[in-house]
């Protein structure tokens, strides 16, 4: 096991080269001075050269792509050309509540999708088997953004449940994780209902069924058990997405995260913001990943042999 964490952890680092290249090449060749956004229009060219020395953006792309490298392997992501303050300040002061509003979306999407799925693939093609397939379309259909402003006017402007905007109070958490999670919820529903169909038809659990096992016993003990491998496969893969996804969310509901934080650094052409805050979502999903993979040791006792 700590060979295989070990292995994957160094797995991680031509990964996060990758990411780094291709985020930095992308600011790289975006039109746009982000020298002139930060000091103005009416600004001199001399102090536009003289800023743009001090930011070491008249160096060639090469030399800026080293040293982003090496500092960033020592933590050090830059200094914000906008607030001027260190990159991972800024990040780890904003990247918690991300990470909340995202941890409380996989939780809204595991609580409906698989009590959803386990039912829907015990009663297939009933109705409702019928209209859990529909919600579920549904969900993974509407974007986040048209949800998210339809539950703000349901909720908020119409019936005055719950505020339209915040994140510190319990009550401000619903809406935003409801959001995001929605959709999320749709595609684990629809897989544990596909690995359930899978499992169920096997021989050991007709024969559990021989044997007088109570059907609950036989569907959560023996069949939900041997098919939660891909839904957890699929939970920390929405996991990643949701962290990407928080961006609207956040926007909409006016949630100081990242990602909000992220939209007002392109929009400034903040480019070590963006690196950043791109590379710190990168990180914490390939630990999730990670995490995953473990977690697989623990459900399946026959992955966990192949460790042994």
């Amino acid at each position: 096991m700590h060979k295989f964490i070990l292995k994957r952890l160094l797995m991680m680092v031509p990964v996060m080269l990758g990411v780094m290249f291709i985020i930095f090449t992308l600011n790289y060749i975006t039109p746009g001075d982000p020298v002139r956004q930060l000091l103005g229009e009416r600004t001199t060219q001399e102090d536009i050269d003289r800023v743009t020395r001090e930011l070491g953006l008249d160096r060639p792309f090469a030399v800026q792509f080293g040293n982003y490298v090496r500092n960033a392997f020592r933590l050090d992501f830059g200094r914000s050309f906008v607030s001027r303050q260190p990159v991972f300040t800024e990040i780890a002061s904003r990247f918690p509540t991300t990470m909340r509003l995202a941890i409380m979306g996989v939780i809204v999407s595991v609580l409906i999708g698989v009590p959803l799925g386990i039912i829907s693939a015990t009663k297939q093609y009933s109705i409702f088997d019928n209209t859990a397939t529909v919600v579920g379309l549904l969900g993974v259909s509407i974007p986040n953004f048209a949800l998210g402003l339809i539950l703000v006017l349901a909720f908020s402007v119409r019936f005055r449940i719950f505020p339209p905007s915040g994140f510190s109070r319990p009550i401000e958490w619903v809406l935003p994780a409801i959001t995001i999670g929605m959709s999320s919820a749709a595609i684990v529903m629809r897989m544990t209902r596909s690995s359930m169909l899978e499992v169920i038809r096997q021989d050991y659990i007709r024969t559990a069924r021989a044997k007088g096992q109570k059907e609950s016993k036989v569907i959560f003990r023996h069949a939900l058990k041997n098919a939660l491998i891909p839904v957890i496969t699929v939970v920390g893969l929405q996991f990643g997405f949701l962290l990407g996804g928080a961006i609207l969310t956040e926007s909409i509901f006016a949630i100081p995260g990242l990602g909000r934080f992220m939209v007002d650094s392109i929009r400034q052409f903040d480019y070590p913001m963006v690196q950043g805050g791109v590379l710190f979502i990168a990180i914490t999903f390939s630990f999730v990943n990670l995490f995953v993979d473990i977690l697989y040791a623990f459900v399946d006792p026959r992955i966990r042999s192949q460790y042994k």
